[in-house]
């Protein structure tokens, strides 16, 4: 019932807004936006309120808009713009209110018009558009020698027992490096990718790797083990430079005897 209601409270949102003045149009995003195919009962709510410009700042400081659909139990200004709020009947959002000048320079993903008022054109409103950082990365060597020095400086920074430093570097900075040139070696399924976060449905993109992130990601009390994995897999796909494998493959080993 969850998807119904997150659609319901959308379509009461834009009417809300259609019974006030100086309002342009409600888009949704994401899950309740065009990807109504992966909507379930775990999405939230997503979406762009646009405004005449004058009329912006009254939107955001005064939440009576939403308040008229369902009372809120709780509002977070996250931003200049926006809030992250949770209606009392459990449904979370998130959401940006931007003036009718802005939304021609906004950076969003493609997304779907609920609401607009008739007295506008806005051609590119639900378009994909902005500054989209580029999340997929095409220098292999760049990326695949970055990860190979984090693994080695994380090593060396846990044998120091500095264990959260070398978490970091292990696991988030090697992994992510690692993973930004991914689609170069793996198959991959074209399903809904999020512009913005390559971690989204990352599991359904690669399905191959779904075997490797439990050993790449294996966590604080097993840093030299996510090491090993990491390295396992670099070495399959790049020629790895001898002198610094060797000097990785012995620092997991010192690690490794430390953490046992």
């Amino acid at each position: 019932m969850k998807k119904e209601t997150l659609l319901m409270r959308l379509d009461e949102i834009g009417e809300s807004l259609s019974n006030r003045e100086n309002t342009i149009a409600l888009l949704a995003l994401g899950s309740v936006g065009v990807e109504l195919d992966r909507l379930d009962d775990y999405s939230d709510l997503d979406f762009f309120v646009i405004v005449e410009d004058e009329a912006k700042e009254s939107f955001i400081d005064d939440l009576s808009w939403l308040e008229e659909t369902k009372s809120l139990a709780y509002a977070f200004k996250n931003s200049d713009v926006g809030y992250k709020i949770l209606f009392e009947d459990g449904i979370y959002g998130e959401y940006a209110v931007f003036g009718k000048s802005e939304i021609n320079h906004v950076t969003q993903a493609e997304g779907r018009v609920v609401w607009m008022n008739p007295s506008y054109t806005l051609p590119t409103l639900s378009k994909a558009k902005g500054n989209i950082p580029q999340i997929k990365k095409e220098n292999i060597e760049f990326r695949i020698n970055e990860a190979l020095t984090n693994l080695y400086v994380g090593l060396l920074r846990a044998l120091r027992g500095e264990k959260l430093s070398a978490y970091r570097f292990i696991e988030t900075h090697a992994f992510n490096n690692l993973m930004g040139i991914i689609h170069h070696f793996e198959k991959e399924n074209k399903i809904h990718e999020d512009l913005f976060n390559i971690e989204r449905r990352f599991e359904v993109h690669y399905p191959h790797m779904n075997k490797h992130l439990s050993e790449m990601l294996s966590g604080y009390n097993h840093i030299a083990e996510s090491a090993q994995a990491i390295l396992d897999y670099i070495s399959n796909i790049y020629d790895v430079n001898f002198a610094l494998k060797k000097e990785i493959e012995a620092l997991i080993i010192q690690l490794d005897k430390k953490e046992s």
